[in-house]
């Protein structure tokens, strides 16, 4: 998991953060264009995870680094604009394959420096802060002295705000970057229809107490408070066990697991090790057997890629209140 350790997610949340845009239509080259440029957003200056960019016109040729950003882009749209993209954690949505195929794999994990430099980018988007780790060459830093610019999906630099709000954001100002605003508007007013009607499914239900379990032997790693996955589990019906881990992924004992008596699991699908592999483990540790979610066989089950800052957010949460109140959330 090398794209999400703990260390890295630990520094990425300490990044500091104003979710600040602004529009300044003055700059434009000619007389004849001022106009056009206003109209049209530009220049569009945003301050995105410490980096401040000014862009008088939307990004051309844009590498994606990681599965949610480009499905974030994928659903704006955006397919012409994508010369290079890496790093799936499962399979895009169905909806998104056909476009998706389109668009040349540079690497299936992350690329070099050099395979990104031979895309001949001028932005790349990542999604975890490990998308630009500065050991490897990829920094936004080393980026823009090759003159490519750069965005960081702002889960990994947000702390202490409202994770919904932030996708919303998120949303709106990679909308405004490349000049479809309209689009993006559109996105979130039907997340947010969503995640009302889920709401209202879920009013008088009384939440479950849910374990979140990613990966891990010795320690079990989790979801945390910090984060589209605690927000997630919240308006599913749910409170996550770990709240209090002060970030959006985290290692957890699993003498805390078993004394925090989890009603339900959920387990995150993704990777080498299957689903029914990570529930054989904790089906089969006997210091785990008398926590509820194992003794009645509780388990619920998401794709990663559904739990974390991108567009599935909304249908996810609304999978998810299905599996922690079966039978209770048909419209």
């Amino acid at each position: 998991m090398s794209r999400r350790t703990p260390a890295l997610i630990a520094a990425a949340v300490l990044l500091p953060l104003a979710l600040t845009a602004c529009s300044t239509p003055d700059g434009a080259d000619a007389t004849g264009d001022k106009a056009a440029a206003k109209s049209d957003g530009f220049p569009y200056t945003v301050k995105n995870c410490g980096v401040t960019t000014t862009f008088t016109a939307p990004p051309k040729r844009v590498v994606t680094m990681n599965q949610h950003v480009t499905e974030i882009m994928l659903e704006l749209g955006l397919k012409k604009s994508l010369v290079g993209t890496a790093y799936l954690d499962d399979q895009v949505l169905p909806k998104y394959g056909e476009d998706y195929a389109s668009v040349p794999v540079i690497a299936k994990e992350y690329p070099s420096y050099e395979q990104v430099l031979a895309a001949n980018p001028d932005f790349v988007y990542g999604g975890y802060s490990s998308a630009f780790t500065a050991g490897d060459g990829r920094s936004r830093e080393a980026l823009k002295k090759s003159g490519i610019e750069s965005r960081l999906n702002t889960e990994s630099c947000t702390k202490g705000d409202q994770p919904m709000d932030t996708l919303y954001e998120e949303i709106r100002q990679v909308g405004r970057t490349f000049g479809v605003t309209d689009r993006a508007e559109a996105w979130i007013k039907q997340a947010k229809a969503d995640n009302a009607a889920t709401a209202e499914k879920l009013a008088d239900l009384k939440p479950v107490s849910v374990f979140v379990y990613d990966s891990g032997d010795k320690t079990a790693f989790t979801a945390g408070g910090e984060g589209i996955g605690n927000e997630l589990i919240e308006r599913a019906g749910g409170t996550n066990v770990f709240a209090d881990l002060d970030k959006p992924f985290g290692d957890a004992s699993w003498e805390n697991v078993v004394a925090r008596k989890p009603e339900t699991i959920v387990i995150y699908d993704y990777g080498a090790t299957t689903v029914e592999q990570k529930k054989k483990r904790l089906l089969t540790d006997p210091a785990l057997a008398d926590v509820p979610a194992i003794k009645n066989k509780r388990f619920a089950v998401m794709p990663l890629s559904d739990a974390v800052l991108g567009v599935r957010v909304p249908a996810a949460v609304d999978k998810l209140a299905a599996q922690l109140h079966p039978g209770a959330t048909t419209p």
